[in-house]
């Protein structure tokens, strides 16, 4: 973040396929849920900084979520509902993380499937 590298703030890094996931926990998400929570955790604090990732058929994993999005305030706004992210993501569970905090993305089946996109963006 602060080397400036890949490219200098403001950035937006654009990423496609899908990511794996180890389950340990007996949650409820899909990868690109639990890549938005893991994210979100590691952006904690850094001003403007925001990311994305869903599935383009609008689906994630066992859910009717496509997805999620976090910000530099998803731990603060978190812990002042009495969420722990690091919990949930031990225990496999960021659909029920984001559901809490009005974050997941719905869309709906898109009839269409090109891969999942994630988009981080650095103000």
């Amino acid at each position: 973040m602060n080397s400036g590298l890949p490219a200098p703030p403001p950035a937006c890094v654009i990423s496609g396929g899908e990511t794996t996931v180890t389950i340990r926990g007996k949650g409820k998400g899909g990868r690109n849920q639990e890549f938005v929570l893991a994210c979100g955790i590691e952006i904690a604090g850094w001003n403007g900084t925001a990311v994305f990732s869903a599935g383009t058929d609008g689906t994630d994993g066992p859910t009717d979520a496509a997805g999620a999005y976090a910000d530099w305030r998803m731990v603060e706004k978190a812990r002042k509902l009495g969420l722990n992210p690091h919990s949930y993501l031990a225990n496999n569970d960021a659909y029920h993380f984001f559901e809490k905090l009005n974050d997941l993305i719905i869309t709906g089946p898109t009839k269409t499937n090109v891969m999942d996109i994630r988009l981080l963006v650095v103000k």
